[in-house]
């Protein structure tokens, strides 16, 4: 009886082991705030938003904790389980000791697909490596992961370094294409569904204006579901791995915000989306066969006209004009003898310094700090100023300084952190005034969606506070694989732990 008792259990460890989803499938929406599954839970319909809900798990509490919350950072940290002090990817755009950076820019490649130059893309600034790098190593390569949005950081960065391949579109000329770091040509599968697109009369008229129609969303699944079939994705003896970003309900609240007939349709429009998706899902690689999950990159404010027109505190901070204006340069003039060449920019509510200039101009580093420091402080709305190198001492609330600690990567997150009042957000001569951004700490754009749905996935919720940074963890314990390998989140135990 004991040894039939220790074959059962070993047999049993053996199955855990062993047992794998076909397909893991990804999905980010970009600048989905965590309230919109219940703002719009009642007008979606049955199988998009509320199956995942009803059917699968609801982290009702997931938070970005790291400063800035943007979208190259966002899709970043949910992929690799790590915040850009580890895994590099410091903001869309940044600078890298005094170089400025796109954060997927590479002129080392070319485009594929297009005669543009939207194609020299490439994950080489990734430090880390993502869900899908460790799936790859684990089987020896033999998984497929493959990526698909309408922008590239967002088709790119979830993938991973080691990706089979990235998708993105390329608007002027209505179509998906990538780059010579993944390929010499588009497999058949993509240009026959780039061949699709240009009978599709909408998507051909909207042209460069397409992220700013649910329209993208439909074509961006479109592309999903023709690389699933393509691919051969859920079809293999190994797990392959699917992300899609969506990226149209943030282009829609940048231009209108989170309120109105615009960010409702998106919001609508991509449940019809994900229900296509879902279908495509089990028809191709079966109900329960794989397992899924559905977060955003950050959220989003509302606009700051909205909340002074109901009696509530906020503002727009606007850059050129109040913060890099003439009373910067005169302060800079009177106080240091120097001109507004030694600042190479502000990012992501970060200053960053020109190093190079700054010794040029015969001043230290630190006395360039301390009179910014100085003179940010006695700017309305500017809450607190930080100096990253400094700010474990620094008083500030404990929330602010573990966030900005997690954020900042010695040679590409600049030198100081400005957090504004809640509701202010940074405005440039190019932002909307009706629409909105995100950026800040605060729960309107750190509070975010996180759903999880399929494989082994039992029903249920929780409010326990987690953390984007504990997806990845919680997808490699539930695939028996290695973690990203600069993980710093952990396993949410209420998924992965069965009896």
């Amino acid at each position: 009886m004991f040894l039939l008792l220790c074959c059962t259990i070993g047999a049993q460890a053996e199955r855990k082991f062993s047992e794998r989803p076909k397909l893991v499938v990804g999905v980010v929406v970009d600048q989905m705030r965590w309230d919109y599954l219940g703002r719009y839970y009642d007008q979606f319909g049955d199988e998009g938003f509320k199956r995942l809900i009803e059917e699968g798990y609801s982290c009702d509490n997931c938070l970005i904790n790291y400063l800035p919350t943007v979208t190259a950072i966002g899709h970043t940290s949910a992929y690799t389980g790590t915040t850009p002090a580890l895994h590099g990817i410091c903001g869309n755009d940044f600078f890298i000791d005094d170089t400025p950076v796109y954060c997927c820019g590479d002129t080392t490649v070319s485009t594929v697909g297009s005669d543009s130059r939207k194609g020299e893309m490439s994950p080489r600034n990734l430090l880390s490596t993502t869900i899908g790098d460790q799936l790859r190593m684990h089987t020896d390569f033999r998984s497929k992961v493959i990526g698909v949005s309408y922008k590239d950081r967002a088709a790119i960065l979830p993938a991973g370094r080691s990706a089979n391949a990235a998708y993105w579109f390329d608007a002027k000329n209505v179509c998906f294409i990538s780059s010579t770091y993944y390929m010499n040509e588009l497999p058949a599968w993509a240009k026959a569904y780039n061949d699709e697109l240009k009978k599709n009369k909408k998507a051909q008229e909207l042209n460069k204006k397409i992220g700013y129609d649910p329209i993208c969303g439909t074509v961006t699944t479109d592309m999903a579901i023709a690389a699933l079939k393509g691919e051969q994705l859920g079809k293999g003896d190994v797990t392959d791995m699917l992300c899609i970003s969506y990226s149209q309900t943030d282009v829609i609240g940048h231009e209108w915000g989170t309120r109105g007939e615009h960010t409702d349709g998106a919001y609508l429009g991509l449940d019809k989306d994900l229900a296509r998706l879902l279908k495509a899902l089990d028809e191709q690689v079966g109900k329960g066969n794989y397992l899924f999950f559905l977060t955003a990159d950050h959220g989003g404010a509302h606009n700051y006209q909205w909340m002074a027109d109901h009696k509530l505190n906020g503002g727009a901070w606007r850059i050129k004009e109040d913060v890099m204006g003439s009373e910067l340069k005169a302060y800079l003039r009177d106080k240091l003898g120097a001109d507004l060449s030694i600042i190479n920019g502000i990012n992501g509510y970060r200053v960053f310094l020109n190093h190079g200039k700054i010794k040029e101009m015969g001043l230290s580093v630190s006395q360039v700090k301390e009179a910014l420091i100085d003179y940010a402080r006695q700017m309305p709305h500017v809450q607190f100023v930080m100096d990253f190198e400094k700010v474990n001492t620094w008083s500030v609330p404990d929330v602010l300084r573990s966030r900005a600690l997690l954020g900042y990567h010695p040679h590409r997150s600049g030198d100081l952190l400005l957090v504004l009042e809640a509701g202010w957000y940074e405005f440039w001569p190019s932002s909307s005034k009706v629409g909105t951004t995100h950026g800040e700490w605060n729960p309107y754009d750190a509070h975010i969606p996180l759903l999880f749905y399929g494989w082994q996935v039992e029903h249920g919720s929780t409010s326990r506070e987690v953390h984007i940074t504990d997806i990845a963890p919680t997808v490699t314990q539930m695939l028996h694989i290695q973690q990203p390998n600069a993980c710093v989140g952990e396993a949410i135990t209420e998924i992965t732990d069965k009896d």
